[in-house]
């Protein structure tokens, strides 16, 4: 691997780090490759590649033993969340096995929120499928999520345990899903969320709420997210430009989420 110049070398090994261990070439309590190895291989000074374990251990990836090195740490397993993916490729990119499972697929009449969300007309018909999201058979999300017909009508007959919605419209019918909008809040379990999840009632949740949009700006889907709390993390990491004052803005490195 050759460092890029404007990137600080530190930065760039501990991404190349976390890559490695989030395809499964390191795997939990695996010891990595020594202080020594690493400043070798990117030929940089010890200090060095030392920042770049420091950023690492402290993103709770991997631990540090005394006289014995560096070690990846059990339970956290995380991934860069620049671009937009599904749930199936979050809990591959994890190391977890997924599947869903189906609880509802029928068409309704679409009320004023979802109606603002999707670009339609109070009233008009969409598909609400509704899905319980499973990492290693452990319930981790519940998934409403509603289509206009247009689209909601080729994914009717599809198998969706283990498909993606994304593959679905990407492969089949080349669709591409270009780009979503995100807003983040906690909210509490209510009583059937609550079941599905395996939770208490007013158990506390991350709610994820997505507009997925295709060629010419057009809404493909409007998704409500349940997370469980005790499943997941969401962690940001910010540059900031100190030489420019005009533009106060922390530009988006990276937003990955943690998986327990």
């Amino acid at each position: 691997m050759e460092l890029k110049k404007n990137i600080p070398r530190h930065e760039q090994i501990s991404s190349w780090l976390r890559e490695q261990i989030a395809a499964g070439v390191f795997d939990t309590d695996e010891k990595l490759p020594s202080e020594q190895e690493l400043s070798d291989r990117f030929h940089v000074s010890r200090v060095t590649v030392r920042r770049a374990l420091q950023t690492l251990e402290s993103d709770e990836m991997i631990y540090r033993c005394q006289g014995l090195g560096s070690f990846v740490k059990q339970g956290k397993l995380s991934k860069k969340m620049i671009r937009l993916t599904d749930f199936m490729e979050d809990m591959r990119d994890a190391g977890m096995q997924s599947r869903s499972e189906v609880i509802r697929m029928e068409q309704s009449r679409v009320c004023e929120l979802i109606a603002d969300k999707l670009g339609l007309k109070v009233g008009q018909m969409v598909l609400q499928l509704d899905r319980l999201r499973l990492g290693d058979d452990q319930p981790v999300a519940y998934d409403k999520t509603w289509f206009p017909i247009l689209y909601g009508q080729l994914i009717v007959d599809q198998e969706l345990t283990d498909k993606t919605i994304f593959r679905i419209l990407e492969e089949e019918y080349e669709i591409p899903i270009i780009r979503g909008t995100y807003d983040i809040q906690a909210c509490i379990a209510d009583e059937e969320i609550a079941t599905h999840l395996q939770v208490q009632k007013g158990a506390p949740l991350l709610l994820f709420d997505r507009v997925s949009y295709t060629v010419n700006d057009k809404a493909v889907y409007f998704q409500r997210r349940y997370y469980r709390a005790d499943k997941i993390s969401w962690q940001v990491s910010l540059e900031r430009n100190p030489q420019s004052n005009r533009d106060p803005q922390m530009p988006l490195k990276e937003f990955y989420p943690v998986f327990k």
